[in-house]
């Protein structure tokens, strides 16, 4: 996948992401009781729906859109070891079945964005300039490592979005307890029946944005968890497709 292709990719799945979560908001709004919009959306702000909760089901919508991408990538990986780069026969690897293989490679759908066809494809070149196996084997060592390090780096917006949610959480716990020292702060809002009543529900929807916000967080980082080891292991099962059928089947040249 071309880089023009993946980012025309993200900005679809941004664009449905903050969509589907708009559709969510409005149907919490129009399906639910009083006291669950209260919790969910704080409903009766006066800036509704520029309230922080509608901001939280926003970002938590873009970091499913974010996981989507990841598990499609981590999906699209581990279906790399089905395509028979590299024979599975026990014969040793030439270098004219070598440069068959890397021919292959270049010419396939994925061969220069997946791991497991880069890798290979860096294997062969360094065996072919050197003729020692322990060297391909260094090469390879090296790219396990830095392609794990890509996939740390494909979860910067997804780490960011983990840190947003519950830093929204307590900005708007801390601007519930402002409003709510404003209302208590006026004299005539002080002498009416309702003023305790008034005070403690703003108290209340303060307190419940800082645990919506949690709660959220808390499934964004567990199913990222789950994704993210499914591409870490995509990579460790083509480093270790590599080593069974390409390393261990190389001899040092004469």
């Amino acid at each position: 996948m071309s880089t023009k292709v993946s980012a025309v990719r993200r900005l679809v799945v941004f664009l449905l992401s903050v969509f589907a979560a708009i559709v969510l908001i409005g149907i919490l709004r129009y399906t639910t009781s009083e006291v669950l919009q209260e919790i969910l959306l704080d409903a009766d702000a006066d800036f509704w729906p520029f309230t922080v909760q509608n901001v939280m089901w926003v970002a938590l919508f873009v970091g499913f859109g974010e996981l989507f991408l990841r598990w499609s990538s981590a999906s699209d990986e581990q279906s790399q070891l089905k395509r028979g780069y590299l024979p599975t026969d026990d014969r040793k690897l030439g270098p004219e079945t070598l440069e068959k293989i890397r021919a292959g490679i270049a010419n396939r759908k994925y061969g220069k964005q997946a791991f497991l066809p880069r890798m290979i494809t860096r294997t062969i070149d360094q065996y072919s300039v050197s003729g020692k196996s322990d060297q391909a084997i260094s090469v390879l060592n090296s790219s396990l490592e830095l392609y794990m390090h890509e996939i740390d780096l494909r979860y910067s917006i997804l780490r960011y979005l983990t840190w947003l949610i519950p830093s929204l959480g307590f900005i708007g716990t801390v601007m519930g307890i402002m409003f709510a020292l404003q209302y208590a702060g006026v004299p005539a809002n002080a002498e009416s029946e309702s003023f305790l009543y008034e005070v403690t529900q703003r108290l209340g929807v303060a307190f419940t944005t800082t645990l919506l916000a949690l709660i959220m967080s808390a499934v964004l980082v567990l199913v990222q968890s789950i994704i993210q080891s499914k591409e870490e292991r995509a990579l460790n099962e083509a480093g270790q497709y590599c080593l069974d059928n390409l390393i261990l089947r190389l001899k040092d040249a004469e």
